[in-house]
């Protein structure tokens, strides 16, 4: 289906929206009257700027409180009409969005809107335009779509019809199944919008939290699926209020927009784009860093060697179990310490998870390849980690380690007892949070956990943990409380051991420090847990964090930050899922007194 959105849902002026929209993919476009008042452009203008990027003009809105109104004030409200079918001529613009009043004067009295609304679509008629009429959540009289349609259906025009927005139907949790009901002829038109379910005030729910189509928690692919299967053929156009896509930058968000609208054909049974290979586990974790000496210290004291360099890029490969990280020196990491660059994920069908990102928009990393280096297939997510789709070591498929020439180990010590990655967390954009999850869950076939907000000394942020259906593969996605702070993106990558205690211990005898943790933390957790006296000694004298749940327990401590990034030791027991999510206060709180010497 053609594919629309309204200049509302983008941060910028009107011409830097219009181009944003175009170049993401988009057909069409509402404009928004606010958008077009305040720019320079005359409508004649924005009319062919629209036409040279290839872009329809799909609705022209909104039209507020007309309908329903006593005799003497109807006169003023088709003055108003006509104003606004002025320029809509000059827009080449013929559907109006007409809003059900909030007025305080308008009556509820159905007969008198359908009679005036009649009146308001035969002078639009006149002049090739249409009128599609929408129930605002919070409308004085009118809130509910079915109520609206009535209206629409009691006035009896040709070229009156309804708009059908899925955040006021689903705010109001009404049944979309009743949209059937309609001719999908007298459907004009279909918005679209998700939200996080939250109590609130519907009007500042509204104007505030909504977001792109699979980022909330509401119905909006049974909304789609009801106006398609009752004969609508227009376009799926988005109508997003959201602080935060009004200042994050347009092109991104429009891209973020137009996958929603392609994920949503997905799930309302519309388009079937390449399906989901989810990835299974870890290749590798890939670091860049100028400097690689703290980095090489850091990894041999975890137990890893250096196990093989690249036959043509600078670029090591530091192993122990199934643990594997690339050490890039060809580019520099954040203020020359190292940062995570990029994620090698263990796919059954590298291609056909390729071929899906692709097909959702997830841009091609370009690589340098030498004639012998094995081909990879790999994209971008939406904050710019490079995603490398593996099979290591299978016959099946070629094998990246191909691309490694053996080196001996650097290091003599013994392995440290790390055995895979367990997880990488990856701090996002404070724009982009709700991007990458949706990204991650349904471009790249993972699940969700709930979005978390936990405290940090300076706010708080959010968290959000995707993984695969048996824990091989697990991302915690955070976002730092507030923009601009690149000093709180950090990454980082967990090791999972068997005995962390002997790791630890390995690790302080290498001369590699641990994160400090404060007593207080384990005189609480000796009261929370009544833990055995001699564990909480070890726990304590480790710097060791613990957690458990019906399922079994969880144990993780941090090395000191380099750079963009820091490691974890977990030790998972039983059945235990989580993250140690209640225990990131402590760890964040004891890596700002690290960093500044507290």
């Amino acid at each position: 289906m053609r594919k629309s959105i309204a200049t509302v849902s983008l941060s910028g002026p009107l011409s830097e929206k219009l181009t944003a929209i175009a170049t993401a993919g988009f057909d069409g476009v509402e404009i928004f009257e606010n958008d077009l008042l305040s720019t320079s452009l005359s409508p004649e203008d924005v009319r062919l700027r629209c036409a040279d990027l290839g872009l329809s003009i799909d609705l022209y809105q909104p039209f507020r409180d007309f309908e329903a109104v006593p005799a003497e004030l109807l006169a003023r409200n088709l003055r108003r009409a006509e104003r606004k079918f002025d320029v809509m001529e000059r827009l080449g613009a013929d559907l109006l969005l007409v809003c059900s009043s909030v007025a305080p004067e308008s009556l509820d009295d159905d007969a008198l809107a359908a009679e005036q609304l009649r009146q308001l679509a035969d002078r639009a008629q006149r002049r090739g335009i249409r009128i599609a009429y929408e129930a605002l959540a919070w409308g004085r009289h009118v809130d509910t779509y079915d109520h609206a349609w009535r209206i629409v259906e009691q006035a009896d025009h040709p070229a009156l019809g309804t708009c059908l927005d899925s955040f006021h139907i689903l705010s109001r949790a009404g049944d979309p199944g009743g949209i059937t009901d309609i001719p999908g002829e007298k459907i004009f038109f279909l918005q679209l919008a998700d939200a996080p379910l939250m109590a609130m005030d519907v009007l500042q729910w509204s104007r505030h939290y909504r977001c792109f189509p699979g980022q909330g928690g509401l119905d909006v692919a049974g909304v789609v699926a009801a106006a398609v299967k009752a004969g609508y053929r227009g376009p799926l156009s988005l109508e997003v209020f959201n602080d935060v896509f009004r200042q994050a930058g347009a092109a991104s968000t429009a891209v973020d927009a137009l996958r929603s609208l392609l994920l949503l054909e997905e799930s309302a049974g519309l388009a079937a784009p390449p399906a989901a290979a989810a990835p299974s586990g870890f290749a590798f974790a890939e670091l860049t860093a100028a400097d690689t000496e703290p980095l090489r210290g850091v990894l041999g004291a975890l137990g890893f060697s250096r196990a093989g360099r690249h036959t043509s890029k600078p670029v090591e490969l530091w192993q122990q179990g199934e643990a594997r990280i690339l050490v890039n020196t060809g580019a520099g990491g954040h203020r020359g310490g190292p940062a995570l660059a990029a994620i090698g994920l263990e796919t059954p069908d590298p291609a056909q998870a390729a071929r899906r990102a692709e097909a959702l928009l997830a841009p091609v990393v370009p690589r340098r390849r030498g004639p012998k280096d094995t081909p990879l297939d790999a994209v971008a997510a939406p904050d710019a980690t490079q995603l490398f789709f593996c099979r290591t070591g299978k016959p099946d498929h070629p094998s990246w380690t191909d691309d490694f020439t053996g080196l001996p180990p650097t290091h003599a010590e013994p392995a440290g007892g790390v055995s895979r990655i367990d997880h990488i967390a990856l701090t996002q954009p404070w724009h982009q949070f709700d991007e990458a999850s949706l990204f991650y869950r349904r471009v790249l076939g993972l699940q969700a956990d709930e979005s978390l907000d936990l405290a940090d000394p300076y706010g708080l942020f959010r968290s959000r943990a995707v993984a695969g259906p048996d824990g091989g593969v697990r991302i915690a996605l955070n976002v730092a409380p507030a923009p601009g702070e690149e000093n709180v993106r950090f990454q980082h990558i967990a090791l999972a051991t068997d005995d962390i205690v002997a790791t630890a211990r390995l690790l302080r005898e290498r001369g590699a420090g641990l994160l400090p943790i404060p007593d207080n933390y384990y005189d609480d957790l000796d009261a929370r847990h009544d833990i055995e006296p001699h564990l909480l000694r070890t726990l304590r004298e480790s710097g060791i964090l613990y957690d458990r749940d019906e399922t079994g327990e969880f144990f993780h401590c941090y090395t000191p930050t380099i750079g963009r990034v820091f490691f974890e030791l977990v030790q998972r027991t039983g059945g235990y899922r989580g993250y140690g999510a209640q225990n990131a206060g402590v760890r964040l709180a004891a890596q700002h007194a690290y960093q500044h010497g507290v």
